[in-house]
C-alpha cells in the first residue's frame, strides 16, 4: 500500500512540473553563474533578484528559450529544449512561453487593438475584455501604439502575452514603467493568471516587495542562485 502511494506521488509530482533547470552555467568576457538549478511547479511564481549586472536578465533568457547556456539543460513537458529541432523550439516560444521584455515590443503604427489581433492570431485565442478592464487600457484600445503612455504600452505588451494563454510566464521587470497602484494591478493579474491557468511564472526585478509576492524567491549572487523564500 505504502509502495503504491510513493509510486502515485512520484507521478503527481513530474505532472506538476512546468520546467526544470539543471546545472546552467554562462559567461561573457566573466563568469555570471555557474551550476545553478531551478524548478518551476504549475501554479508557481518565482522570483530572482540581485544586483545590476549579476545576470538575472541573462539566466532569465536562458530558461525562456532565447540564450543557450554554456553548460547545463532546461526540460520543458521532459524536452531539453536546447536538444530539439528549431522549428519544435520555436513552436514552444510561440506556444508554451509568454516573454514579458522591458522593451515593450509592440507594432509602432498599428492600434492597440492590431497588436492583440496579433496574438488571437498566433494562438486561436480570443481577446479577454475582462483582462483589458483589469489592467485598465480598455478604453484605448482603438488608439495608436504611439498615442499610449508609457505604462499603458507595457500593459498593453502584458495583455499580448496573456492572450495567448502561455503555460509558463517570464518576466523581466513587468513593472518597471508603472506607478505602484497600477503595479499591483498587474502583478494581482499576472498571479492571478498562473493560478487559474495550470501555468507558472518567473519573475526578474529589483523591486524586493515585489519578489516577497512570489512563491518562491532565489538571489543571484556570487556565480549562485541562493533561496530566500
Amino acid at each position: 500500500m505504502s509502495e503504491k502511494l510513493d509510486k502515485q506521488s512520484l507521478i503527481t509530482d513530474g505532472e506538476t512540473t512546468l520546467l526544470e533547470a539543471k546545472n546552467l552555467s554562462h559567461e561573457f568576457d566573466y563568469k555570471l553563474f555557474e551550476n545553478i538549478n531551478l524548478t518551476l511547479e504549475k501554479k508557481e511564481s518565482i522570483a530572482i533578484i540581485g544586483m545590476s549586472g549579476s545576470g538575472k536578465s541573462t539566466l532569465l533568457n536562458i530558461l525562456s528559450s532565447l540564450l543557450e547556456p554554456k553548460s547545463g539543460e532546461i526540460l520543458f513537458n521532459n524536452e531539453e529544449i536546447y536538444s530539439v529541432k528549431k522549428n519544435r523550439l520555436l513552436n514552444i516560444r510561440r506556444k508554451d512561453f509568454g516573454i514579458i521584455f522591458q522593451a515593450h515590443y509592440l507594432f509602432r503604427g498599428f492600434s492597440a487593438n492590431d497588436n492583440l489581433q496579433i496574438a488571437t492570431l498566433l494562438s486561436g485565442n480570443s481577446i479577454d475584455k475582462d483582462l483589458l478592464k483589469k489592467l485598465n487600457i480598455d478604453f484605448v484600445i482603438n488608439q495608436g501604439v504611439g498615442e499610449l503612455s508609457g505604462g499603458q504600452q507595457q500593459r498593453l505588451s502584458i495583455a499580448r502575452v496573456l492572450t495567448k494563454k502561455p503555460k509558463i510566464i517570464f518576466a523581466d521587470e513587468p513593472t518597471g514603467n508603472l506607478d505602484k497602484e497600477t503595479a499591483n494591478i498587474v502583478m494581482n493579474t499576472l498571479h492571478e493568471y498562473i493560478k487559474n491557468n495550470d501555468a507558472g511564472m518567473i519573475l526578474v526585478t529589483h523591486e524586493n516587495e515585489l519578489a516577497m509576492k512570489c512563491d518562491k524567491v532565489y538571489k543571484l549572487e556570487n556565480l549562485e542562485l541562493k533561496e530566500l523564500k
